[in-house]
């Protein structure tokens, strides 16, 4: 087949540097926010933070009215790069001077693995055995579990760090750094797990060395609350039965995860908008003090002033101005960028307010109305994909606390007389169900249906179901108590 060649016209749509730009800064909350303006700064030398100047202080000589073309290919306006009015601020400081700006600072404390590093220098180890727990310890997961094979630790050892060990050493080395603190830790398997802590724990009480028993022999009975075969099987009563299942309750399933909570390592959440009611008008504000002001570097514009203004004879020179007209270029893009962020998100919490006016006013969930992606879309006649991005990640802080935006979000769904709701509205009527519930005789997803058909939900089972694992409840069986 001979190999040919034509022309043809086709429209293409390709989104530029800036429009990807733009989309990449609306999906940074404002925690990141701070962080990335830094890196532009850092990347950019014409790029500054800081409030600009008055123009009683800028120099006469600074300020340019007339026209200068260059005598590049592309002809540009030189104004454009040395009007003040490519700058303004980038937040609004709706605060006054005496108010309080407090931040929750971070935790710098221990992990659990170090915690029990510490705890080695207590035991009289060898280099061997230092290098065995170490690697043990090091192959702990958050949880404090030991996810790895005995054999597969050996190898690490040989290979890693050049020590020769047995299986049987490095399993009586796990079984000492099992008696280390929090109770727990080192567990292969949840049964582990709590046979660790039951047993630094049992006493002689009766109660506990039932909870033992039933966790030895019974575990797979106790996960699936089949309490009827361990009530034969162990030929106690209900009480009895009751007592030992709340000591295994009290165990704590991940030891590890408990420490890292106790060291207060929490990331804290700065809402990216806040919405206040003021005598039944809502207002809604954008979190600005983590955009620090930025300007075009004044020393960069008077540098492409000079340069416009002389020759441009050498090579050097040339490149010289195009390395200070892009960077110009680039400071005024992410600017822009910046700014019209800042009014594409505020644009579109705007809209969600409104739409979800009712519910901001009284705070009653079932007040959501539903509400999906498109909906905010053609109200602020933007694409769907920006609406999504400006969702994600992104937090409010309301009278009725702090939420993220997909939370207000929601499918609709049609009642027996006609009226839309949302699905969240059905999920809350579930949840109360079930809170209110008898525990001994839990409410199956078929009664959940009917008593959801009675309210005027025709809804069926499946998806009964499917809201409950949204709402991450367990099935019947496994909520039931004694």
């Amino acid at each position: 087949m001979a190999l040919k060649q034509n022309l043809s016209f086709k429209l293409e749509q390709r989104l530029s540097p800036q429009q990807i730009q733009l989309m990449k800064l609306l999906e940074v909350p404002t925690m990141e926010l701070e962080m990335r303006i830094k890196h532009e700064i850092e990347e950019n030398p014409a790029l500054e933070e800081g409030e600009e100047k008055d123009e009683s202080e800028l120099d006469e000589d600074e300020e340019l009215n007339d026209d200068v073309e260059t005598d590049e290919e592309d002809e540009f306006d030189i104004s454009d790069y040395l009007d003040d009015d490519a700058d303004y601020k980038t937040q609004v400081n709706n605060t006054s001077k005496d108010e309080d700006d407090k931040v929750i600072p971070l935790s710098g404390e221990k992990s659990f693995q170090e915690r029990m590093v510490d705890q080695l220098q207590l035991l009289s180890f060898d280099e061997t055995q230092t290098a065995i727990a170490a690697t043990i310890i090091g192959n702990l997961d958050d949880s404090g579990y030991l996810n790895r094979e005995i054999e597969a630790i050996v190898d690490d050892l040989a290979f890693s760090s050049n020590v020769i060990a047995t299986e049987e050493e490095v399993e009586e080395i796990l079984g000492m750094i099992q008696d280390l603190d929090p109770a727990g830790i080192g567990a292969r398997s949840l049964q582990e797990c709590l046979l660790l802590q039951i047993n630094r724990k049992q006493d002689g009480d009766i109660t506990k060395y039932t909870a033992k028993k039933i966790l030895e022999e019974y575990f797979e009975e106790f996960t699936k609350k089949h309490y009827t075969k361990i009530l034969k099987k162990l030929e106690i009563g209900d009480e009895d039965l009751k007592d030992a299942i709340e000591e295994i309750v009290k165990l704590n399933p991940k030891p590890g995860g408990s420490m890292k909570e106790s060291s207060g390592n929490y990331q804290q959440i700065i809402p990216d908008f806040t919405i206040v009611e003021n005598e039944g008008r809502l207002q809604v504000s954008i979190n600005g003090r983590n955009a620090p002001e930025l300007k075009v570097s004044r020393t960069y514009r008077n540098m492409l002033k000079a340069y416009s203004e002389g020759a441009k004879s050498t090579k050097a020179d040339k490149e010289a101005f195009t390395f200070v007209k892009q960077k110009l270029d680039g400071a005024k893009w992410f600017i822009d960028a910046i700014k019209q962020r800042q009014n594409t998100l505020l644009l579109t919490m705007d809209a969600i307010m409104n739409y979800q006016k009712a519910y901001f006013l009284s705070g009653d969930e079932t007040e959501l109305r539903p509400m999906i992606l498109k909906d905010i879309a053609e109200i602020v006649n933007l694409d769907i994909s920006t609406i999504s991005r400006v969702a994600n990640s992104k937090h409010v802080q309301t009278g009725q606390g702090i939420f993220p935006l997909k939370y207000f979000f929601s499918e609709s769904l049609s009642t027996d007389s006609g009226e839309e709701v949302s699905t969240r509205q059905v999920k809350k009527i579930l949840s109360e169900a079930i809170e209110g519930e008898e525990k001994r005789k839990p409410l199956t997803d078929e009664k959940l249906a009917t008593l959801l058909k009675d309210a005027g939900y025709n809804i069926a089972r499946r998806t009964v179901a499917k809201y409950r694992e949204q709402l991450n409840i367990p099935v019947a069986r496994l909520r039931k108590e004694l």
